[in-house]
């Protein structure tokens, strides 16, 4: 497949940094990434677009707790589900216009997406992913003790709940988004990272965590033998000693410098860290580079004129 792009929207770009997360935001967000994805369709890329969920998801659990006096509560597999599907509206919805707008005829099509895990994962005893809004420290110190949530403090912006977050390592739905992405359309898929499921004796069954989503991309892309993997998040460009005073931009890093950051300690877990380890495992099977960047610069990041690019050895 020529000029095939995987490209994933982080949940943090959809809600920014001050914002709410009211749904006019999340669609005016939306709506800023979807001009850079249809900017590119526009060029003849094939494209599939994922999507985080950390913000989303942490608000509908904290929804479902909040009303479980007056209805059903709601597992974490299903409130992944909803906000898969939910987001997915978005983006398909924020896509179509932006494809309008510039005369475009292209399908596009939300594929709500089951990704295997492994039962034994030691995540389920570590949890590590940020979920939901950020707190002060007084605040997540009292939902620490008084619902029993596991609080980290979330790249030097506050306190988040953290929930399990195992490696994936299948996608139930890989033969419907290959079809689909074969077949001209752009694919919004692995929302959230997808729902993560377990196989036992036949059967599939959700599990209670939220898969990275940056790791499911990579994974996603690498089956689909796609070359070029983008994550969006909230900033141009990855920073060594990130917001501290001696904070340095990278341009362009290989595959061996970007591991001797990971294990120099400049990327901190549940932020940086596992997009540098997505971008990592997608180049070391197969793919030819991965760039990671904001919403404002996707087009001039895939030409090479922005963000943070990781390649393999020069």
């Amino acid at each position: 497949m020529t000029q095939s792009l995987c490209i994933a929207i982080g949940g943090n770009s959809l809600i920014r940094a001050g914002q709410k997360g009211t749904i006019p935001e999340q669609f005016a967000n939306a709506h800023l990434a979807a001009a850079g994805i249809a900017e590119l369709a526009a060029r003849g890329y094939h494209l599939v677009v994922t999507h985080g969920n950390g913000p989303q998801v942490g608000a509908q659990l904290l929804r479902s707790e909040a009303g479980s006096t007056q209805t059903y509560s709601l597992p974490l597999d299903m409130c992944d589900a909803m906000t898969q599907g939910a987001i997915g509206y978005i983006m398909q919805n924020s896509l179509q216009s932006n494809l309008r707008e510039r005369g475009i005829n292209l399908p596009v099509a939300t594929i709500v997406t089951q990704v295997m895990v492994d039962k034994n994962d030691p995540a389920f005893q570590k949890p590590t992913k940020p979920i939901g809004p950020f707190y002060s420290k007084e605040v997540a110190e009292k939902k620490e003790q008084e619902l029993g949530w596991k609080i980290v403090e979330d790249a030097a912006r506050g306190y988040r709940r953290v929930v399990p977050s195992p490696k994936p390592r299948g996608i139930i739905e890989l033969d419907a988004i290959r079809t689909c992405v074969d077949n001209g359309i752009l694919v919004i898929a692995c929302g959230g990272g997808g729902i993560p499921v377990i196989s036992e004796d036949g059967t599939i069954t959700g599990k209670e965590a939220v898969i990275d989503k940056d790791r499911a991309s990579a994974l996603l892309a690498s089956l689909l033998k796609l070359k070029r993997f983008l994550i969006s998040t909230e900033v141009e460009q990855v920073y060594l000693n990130f917001k501290k005073p001696n904070q340095q931009a990278i341009g362009q890093m290989t595959v061996t410098e970007a591991k001797q950051h990971l294990a120099d300690g400049h990327f901190a877990e549940g932020s940086m860290k596992p997009k540098i380890e997505a971008a990592v495992e997608f180049i070391e099977a197969g793919g030819d580079d991965a760039i990671i960047t904001d919403p404002e610069h996707l087009v001039a990041a895939v030409d090479g004129n922005a963000g943070t690019r990781i390649v393999r050895e020069l």
